[in-house]
């Protein structure tokens, strides 16, 4: 009897540690494949990164490359795309003037292919002019610079010990304030005179951690709320970059604050 219970007993913990080591082989498989998705996802997702950020900077290259021209310009170092897109462009020179046309596409397209020239092939992202002037006051007139400290209007602050000057007209609403030789306003239009006041704010937060190219000798910022007219130029000795064709205003800065001369 007492040697029965005894095999019954055995049997029993047997039985259990099978089950048990069962179990924790069934965890030890879903842990590992647990880890093997997410170690693949990781990868994938650095995968993504690095090539979106190598195909950029391939197609800068390639563009500097097919501009072909003897002008010292300096691009962009990168541009804001839309997360899956690709970067390319247009390219355009003369003897005195290059001009580029950034660019972004659902699938890869090389710079200048001929698919470009069909508009629903891509969608511009900024427009860059660089021209040649034949001397240094010449190019400085293409610059609307401005000291708005001195032209009056009424002040708001704009934060971070940042002044800003009204200014109407004409149905228009400027602020407009002073970054080192860089002359900036936002435009809104009177009967929404808060968003002009909003987007200057938030270009002078934005321009606390991202630096504009030092102009030679003064640079200008138009931003508009309605997106329509963003506007940035700079000066750089007989050279003047001029960057249009934006929509967005807080992209016009992030493309401008590429710039790294």
């Amino acid at each position: 009897m007492k040697k029965l219970f005894f095999i019954t007993i055995l049997t029993i913990s047997m039985i259990s540690a099978c089950t048990e080591r069962d179990t924790n082989s069934k965890q030890d498989s879903q842990q590992d494949h647990q880890w093997n998705e997410n170690k693949l996802c990781i990868s994938e997702t650095t995968s993504k990164d690095t090539v979106s950020s190598l195909t950029q900077a391939e197609a800068l290259k390639t563009i500097k490359e097919q501009l072909g021209t003897e002008l010292a310009i300096v691009l962009p170092t990168n541009l804001p795309l839309t997360e899956g897109a690709f970067l390319t462009a247009t390219t355009k020179s003369e003897e005195q003037q290059a001009e580029v046309l950034f660019l972004e596409s659902k699938e890869y397209l090389p710079v200048n292919d001929v698919k470009l020239k069909n508009a629903t092939a891509a969608t511009a992202i900024a427009k860059l002019t660089v021209k040649l002037y034949d001397s240094i006051d010449e190019a400085s007139e293409q610059i609307a610079y401005e000291e708005f400290s001195k032209n009056g209007g009424q002040q708001v602050p704009l934060g971070f010990n940042m002044t800003g000057y009204q200014d109407a007209g004409a149905g228009s609403l400027w602020t407009g304030w002073n970054e080192g030789r860089w002359a900036l306003a936002t435009h809104t239009r009177t009967d929404n005179p808060e968003a002009g006041v909003e987007l200057a704010k938030q270009a002078v937060q934005y321009l606390e951690s991202h630096t504009l190219p030092i102009p030679h000798e003064h640079g200008m910022v138009h931003l508009d709320v309605y997106k329509t007219g963003n506007l940035i130029v700079w000066q750089d000795g007989k050279l003047v970059y001029t960057l249009d064709s934006i929509k967005d205003p807080m992209k016009a800065l992030a493309i401008a604050t590429a710039f790294k001369q």
